[in-house]
């Protein structure tokens, strides 16, 4: 019984997951100054660029990246755990 729940409950996780996806913000790099989409960003018009111009968003300083690394080298470990004592728990695997 517990063998045929295996599948559904890997489509659910699967499921779940693309579900929580879904509702991540993209990355679209938009103006600061609060113009209306379509207009000429400030920087092009300051700088004697006409309308249809375009410029890089300006980022700032950036920002700090280290919650992320350590973040993600944590998810690293924790995956790397689970495939190890997945590989343990198989048992022997004899070559054909």
């Amino acid at each position: 019984m517990a063998i045929t729940r295996r599948p559904l409950l890997t489509a659910t996780a699967a499921g779940t997951l693309l579900c929580a996806l879904w509702f991540v913000p993209s990355a679209n790099a938009t103006g600061g100054t609060g113009t209306a989409q379509g207009s000429a960003p400030a920087a092009a018009t300051a700088s004697g660029a006409g309308p249809g111009a375009t410029a890089l968003a300006e980022t700032g300083t950036g920002i700090d990246t280290t919650p992320y690394l350590l973040g993600g080298v944590a998810f690293l470990g924790i995956g790397a755990g689970f495939v190890t004592c997945s590989a343990r728990r198989g048992g022997p695997r004899t070559a054909v």
